[in-house]
């Protein structure tokens, strides 16, 4: 089970909305010096809605072939098209991506037994590892704990990245989970604000949008999770809440894509509808960054 911090990599992008390549290999090396145990590209964080298909293809390409090894690669791959999803996860199985992760149909709003046949065709079209994503903050549609419970009997998917911030409803699933003897089902919190409980309650790992600017502070909460030292990953979250929060102030990635330019690690590049972020939240982003230790 891959367990830790796994950062979900900003798409670089140049001023006119280029996709900067040289600019995600420079990440992809930083990420790595900096303890992360996977990246997850192509997924939220990575702009998908306005990536297109070639593109989508040349960013998990570039990023299998880059990481060469060194970390896990977890291609994001869905799509509210079922037949399209299972093209881009072949394609990422082809170049070889070690999973893949697959965020719940958005927009048609699926009921749970389409959502269910959704994933399980996925996972029996492709044979690579696959991630459950349930954001219903954005998607509108939310994959409930018993359909969960149901995929997790299904050959092939492993996991599930879970962003809906609700902690007794993951406490639930845990405990569902293990009495259903599945285990090894990974689960990984996509809530920044609530990764340390989500892990000292029963998570294996975060994907986490902090994490792109805090790398390493992230990977050491995780492990300190993991050892159950929890004056020490509680300490670091301590360090990080300021973060948790101002990076979500605007919608994500315009926030972190700000943010990362502060620091000098990408351009701030953006792709409409996504807007510069707002002057008012300059400063209070920055404070954040100087209380974390990412800017002086």
């Amino acid at each position: 089970m891959l367990t830790g911090c796994l950062v979900p990599i900003v798409t670089p992008m140049t001023p006119d909305g280029a996709l900067d390549f040289a600019a995600l290999r420079k990440l992809i090396d930083w990420y790595i010096a900096n303890d992360v145990a996977g990246i997850v590209v192509v997924g939220t964080t990575g702009e998908s809605p306005t990536i297109d298909f070639e593109e989508h293809h040349a960013l998990i390409k570039t990023t299998v072939d880059h990481v060469a090894g060194r970390v896990h690669v977890m291609a994001g791959t869905g799509s509210n098209s079922t037949a399209e999803a299972i093209e881009l996860t072949a394609y990422a199985k082809e170049v070889g991506a070690n999973s893949c992760l697959s965020v719940v149909p958005y927009y048609n709003k699926p009921t749970q037994e389409g959502m269910y046949r959704h994933f399980k065709a996925i996972a029996e079209k492709v044979e690579l590892p696959l991630v459950l994503y349930n954001v219903p903050g954005r998607t509108v549609a939310d994959l409930t704990n018993d359909t969960v419970l149901r995929l997790s009997q299904v050959p092939g998917i492993i996991g599930l990245k879970d962003a809906t911030g609700d902690i007794g409803r993951a406490t639930e699933l845990v405990r569902a989970l293990n009495d259903a003897g599945k285990k090894e089902f990974a689960l990984y919190s996509g809530d920044d604000i609530t990764s340390l409980a989500f892990l000292l309650l029963g998570g294996h790992g975060v994907i986490s949008v902090t994490s792109c600017v805090a790398p390493k502070l992230i990977a050491g909460m995780c492990r300190a999770a993991a050892r159950v030292d929890v004056t020490q990953a509680r300490d670091i979250n301590d360090t990080l809440l300021p973060l948790h929060r101002k990076l979500f102030v605007e919608g994500n990635p315009v926030p972190v894509k700000w943010a990362m330019a502060q620091m000098g690690l990408i351009s701030a590049g953006l792709r409409l509808p996504l807007a510069p972020l707002s002057e008012p939240y300059h400063e209070p982003l920055r404070q954040a960054l100087r209380t974390a230790g990412c800017l002086a």
